[in-house]
């Protein structure tokens, strides 16, 4: 059996996609005809793949002492429409950059603007911290609280990844949200190999000093090709949690 192996390696691990090539198939599968994805498919295959890329930025330009923050809207000064919001962005950013680049530093964000099925409006930004950051972001908002928290707090890399590139679609609590993110984050070249003998596909191998991010793995078959196919991102071990692994096991 014959399989596609493609990772993208990152500062803090590998993004790993598996599936079996349609050219060979897979044993004791019946080869399938391809068939054009359905509207719904397309949709869900094109969220998947703006959180997939999501991560692994965060993943390879940001670092766990980073900010998670969110910029809010005092009730009197919420936006008509979204235009309207990414206009208060782009000019609070604007302040932004121009903090960073007097402090020799670059700046480096993701961010979703959300309305609720309410009415209230917020920023969710991913952000660089540098000194003065929270001050930095105090300044440049004018519309609202800034809240900040660090980046692992939010959830590490997967769940953010998630909860930054949410939809109405995928969250029903919200009524619109747009995604954007700096230019300066290009996804690092991915790395593919095809394999023609593969007998372990219920085994996900985790090289030394890795472990499997649970929460990243997606198992399941191409709604086009029929194959069975997955995903998962494996972590670099940090060294303060390989220490930690130590003493336990010196117990």
């Amino acid at each position: 059996m014959a399989y596609t192996k493609v990772v993208i390696r990152t500062r803090h691990g590998d993004v790993v996609s598996e599936y079996h090539s349609a050219r060979y198939g897979a044993p004791g599968e019946k080869r399938e005809k391809r068939k054009a994805p359905t509207p719904e498919q397309v949709e869900k295959q094109n969220q998947w793949q703006k959180e997939k890329k999501a991560r692994i930025r965060l993943m390879e330009y940001f670092d766990e002492n980073d900010y998670f923050s969110t910029l809010t809207y005092r009730v009197e000064e919420r936006p008509p429409d979204m235009a309207s919001a990414k206009t208060d962005f782009v000019e609070a950013i604007k302040i932004i950059r121009r903090e960073y680049k007097k402090r020799g530093k670059e700046l480096r964000w993701i961010r979703n603007i959300e309305v609720g099925t309410r009415g209230a409006w917020h920023v969710h930004i991913v952000i660089n911290r540098i000194e003065d950051t929270d001050l930095i972001l105090k300044k440049a908002w004018k519309h609202g609280k800034v809240v900040n928290q660090l980046m692992y707090e939010a959830g590490g890399f997967q769940k953010l990844a998630a909860y930054i590139t949410k939809t109405p679609k995928t969250d029903p609590r919200l009524q619109e949200s747009d995604f954007s993110l700096s230019r300066n984050m290009p996804l690092p070249e991915a790395e593919k190999k095809i394999y023609l003998h593969w007998k372990t596909w219920k085994e996900i191998r985790v090289p030394k000093g890795y472990y499997l991010d649970k929460d990243s793995v997606r198992e399941g078959k191409n709604p086009i090709t029929g194959h069975k196919c997955r995903s998962y991102t494996l972590l670099k071990i940090r060294p303060e949690e390989e220490r930690r692994e130590r003493r336990c096991h010196r117990r």
